[in-house]
C-alpha cells in the first residue's frame, strides 16, 4: 500500500475512533501555506481539536514524527485557519498514533 493510502486509511480509523468518542468531525485535510490539519473536530464542550494524525507499524516509529518543527508549522496552519474563518472557540492540539497495536489519542500536546 502507498504511503499516501496509510495516510488516508489511518485518518479514516482516526475519524471514526474520535466519533466514537462523542467528536464532532468539522473539517479534514485542511491546507494553507503553512501546512496541513489533518482533522478539525468538536467535543461537547465546544472546544476545537486540531488533530496530527500519525501511522506507523509500531507507537515509536509514529510518536516521533512528531516534531518541534512539525509542532511550530501545525500551529501557524491553526491560527490561519481560525483567522479565516473567523473563529473564537478555545482549541487544543491533539496527536492520534494509529499503529498496528491500535490507536492512541493524546490530547493536548504542546511545545
Amino acid at each position: 500500500m502507498h504511503t499516501r493510502a496509510k495516510g488516508n486509511l489511518a485518518e479514516e480509523r482516526g475519524c471514526e475512533y474520535l466519533r466514537k468518542r462523542g467528536l464532532r468531525i468539522i473539517d479534514r485535510n485542511v491546507y494553507n501555506r503553512f501546512g496541513e490539519i489533518d482533522i478539525i473536530a468538536m467535543d461537547g464542550q465546544n472546544v476545537l481539536h486540531f488533530v496530527e494524525v500519525k501511522s506507523a507499524q509500531s507507537y515509536e516509529q509514529a510518536i516521533y514524527n512528531i516534531t518541534v518543527s512539525k509542532l511550530q508549522k501545525l500551529t501557524r496552519t491553526i491560527q490561519t485557519y481560525l483567522q479565516h474563518k473567523k473563529l473564537t472557540f478555545d482549541y487544543c492540539i491533539d496527536a492520534l498514533i494509529v499503529s498496528d497495536e491500535g490507536i492512541d489519542w493524546i490530547e493536548n500536546i504542546t511545545l
